[in-house]
């Protein structure tokens, strides 16, 4: 009972903030992200009648406390639908840095759930698994379907699940990441949203923004798309600095970056800078520009990476197992 699944982060670009069920992760309103590669993550769930315990290791590192406490949501869950309750060896590795803002929790998740269902013997479909990732990361559910997905809010498994949107743009963007390493934690901010006074104007926009991105992405409208995932960087971030704690993630560099996007747009380049909740930025643009803009952002004094659109989360074969 032994599987081993790889999954693409995602780049949120109509993001969801806040949870109405912090259990069940359902979030107040859909979301709208993109899966990036090669950056993913690997990981093999093997369930064992002879273990005693559950082991859970992210790249070498025992997980303790609230990681365990997350991990452990999504496999009892995949226990409980397959009826047993053997106890499981997880690890996983990660090809790009985490707790930065490029998304880990949500290929994380997602290679979690897409490798216990297939080590558990159960068959679903990509939507269903989606469900099962959400329960460690909302995030995670966009990722299981891969490239341009949605997750839709709704109040149970039914409802809440994570579709994939057909879009041209999938073999057009580019997206040159700028490397901010600040840490950051995600959890906190989503479980005080409501909180703050910017959440209900968020809110109110979120679902014309939602079937603006939709329709764009339809369409293969490059610039509408990323112009409105800028726009929601920016409403994103409103929110959580109004909120109690007042974070405040973006770093002196992020700032140079979002400058360098926009002095880039005066000259012609279709460009776009987006963040998540993190200092990081991912800075969208067409094949022809990737390496004006890439030069571009270096120039920021950060290290940068050029990645792809991402496919959904994969079972792979044996022989690609961590153990």
């Amino acid at each position: 009972m032994k599987a081993t699944a790889k999954a693409h982060p995602i780049q949120g670009l109509v993001k969801y903030h806040g949870m109405r069920d912090p259990d069940l992760r359902l979030p107040y309103h859909d979301s709208i992200s993109v899966c990036t590669a090669p950056s993913h993550t690997r990981t093999t769930v093997a369930f064992d009648t002879d273990r005693d315990s559950d082991v859970y290791r992210i790249d070498g590192d025992v997980v303790e406390g609230r990681g365990a406490e997350r991990i452990a949501h999504v496999v009892d869950h995949v226990r409980d639908l397959a009826g047993f309750d053997h106890r499981v060896r997880v690890e996983s590795e990660n090809s790009f840095p985490s707790n930065v803002g490029f998304g880990s929790s949500s290929s994380g998740f997602a290679a979690l759930a897409m490798a216990a269902c297939e080590a558990a013997g159960l068959e679903m479909t990509r939507p269903e698994i989606s469900t099962v990732a959400r329960r460690g990361s909302s995030s995670a559910a966009r990722a299981v379907t891969g490239a341009f997905s949605q997750l839709y809010t709704g109040l149970n498994d039914e409802d809440c699940r994570s579709e994939r949107i057909e879009s041209d743009l999938e073999s057009e963007l580019r997206i040159v990441t700028g490397l901010v390493p600040a840490y950051k934690e995600t959890e906190q901010a989503h479980e005080e949203a409501a909180d703050s006074h910017m959440f209900q104007a968020r809110m109110a926009h979120i679902h014309g923004q939602i079937a603006e991105m939709r329709d764009g992405l339809r369409n293969a409208q490059f610039d509408r798309v990323f112009e409105l995932a800028e726009h929601d960087s920016l409403s994103l971030a409103a929110t959580t600095m109004t909120g109690p704690a007042g974070w405040v993630y973006w770093q002196p560099r992020t700032i140079a970056i979002f400058n360098a996007v926009r002095e880039l747009r005066t000259e012609g380049v279709p460009v776009y800078f987006s963040t998540d909740t993190g200092a990081s930025v991912y800075v969208n643009t067409r094949e022809e520009y990737v390496e004006r803009v890439e030069a571009a952002v270096s120039e920021c004094g950060v290290d940068t990476e050029v990645w792809e659109v991402g496919g959904p989360a994969r079972v792979l074969d044996e022989s690609e197992a961590l153990f």
